[in-house]
């Protein structure tokens, strides 16, 4: 920390000085074409102070220059690695009012990849059921380490981040299970109708990460149970009465309870229902869920 000495009621003027402390990027090894993030500290550098980056490969070829500003003491910016580079990607720094120039450590750069058949194995998943997801990489090694990111969708774009897990790529693909599970409560999903903005079933995909390259797959639907139970007063079960579930995206289905006054619902949209029974007198049902 700068240290000054002096004596009290008296004006005095300090000097501190600017210095470029730091330029790295946010991972060692990326493909050409693919994202990359780059972060550069100052100390003592004004809001707003001017900084230039060049892109230069090993070779010192310059593949690229921008300019922008420093906040805080802080730059941050993602950039795409240029398809030309070769080798290495170096970021070199400059803050020319102050005179410093700092260089990157080297961004190791792959083969180009291309990514495809990004899918899951099905349309819907269940609760507690295993799921496969898949995609075919060309360009990157055997072995090379590919990052799986698992989302939930939202359609303005503000996904949840669910779960995040290396993989390898062996014979030029990647492979994985993943056992599906919702943690929300689904009485929290609007009904359709009812609440503003309408109602929409929680649906999934996933994100592809070799290198800075990346690619989404299509989206997985959830699909629920409902389990439905119906007592007189005295606790006997009601046979075979017909009942008709509303459910939370609006649509009705209808059906009849076995001999133990039981039926379960199978591949009905998440949230809120409710159930009627039509042939039943008012009164007559002690419970229902």
């Amino acid at each position: 920390m700068p240290e000054h000495k002096g004596s009290t009621d008296k004006v005095t003027v300090v000097t501190l000085t600017s210095t470029l402390e730091v330029v790295m990027w946010d991972r060692q090894v990326a493909s050409p074409g693919g994202s990359v993030g780059l972060e550069v500290f100052t100390a003592n550098v004004g809001n707003g102070a001017a900084l230039e980056i060049d892109l230069l490969d090993y070779s010192g070829k310059k593949h690229g220059t921008f300019s922008d500003k420093i906040a805080g003491n802080r730059f941050w910016a993602t950039l795409l690695v240029p398809t030309a580079a070769k080798d290495a990607l170096y970021a070199e720094v400059k803050l020319p009012k102050h005179g410093l120039t700092r260089k990157s450590g080297p961004l190791f750069l792959t083969a180009p990849v291309t990514l495809t058949q990004v899918k899951w194995d099905r349309d819907t998943a269940r609760r507690a059921e295993v799921v496969q997801l898949s995609a075919d990489i060309k360009g990157a090694p055997e072995g090379a380490v590919v990052e799986i990111s698992i989302w939930e969708h939202d359609a303005d774009g503000a996904h949840d981040l669910i779960t995040r897990f290396p993989m390898k790529v062996k014979n030029r693909k990647v492979e994985a299970s993943w056992v599906f599970e919702y943690h929300e409560d689904v009485d929290d999903l609007p009904v359709a109708g009812q609440e503003a903005g309408g109602y929409h079933a929680p649906s999934y995909f996933f994100r592809v990460d070799v290198g800075g390259v990346t690619e989404d797959s299509g989206l997985l639907g959830f699909k629920d149970w409902v389990e439905i139970e119906l007592r007189d007063r005295a606790g006997g079960a009601i046979p075979n009465a017909t009942f008709v579930l509303t459910l939370a995206d609006g649509t009705e289905k209808r059906g009849t309870l076995n001999q133990a006054g039981k039926a379960v619902v199978e591949e009905v949209p998440p949230g809120r229902f409710t159930v009627d029974f039509p042939d039943l007198e008012e009164g007559a049902v002690e419970r229902s869920k």
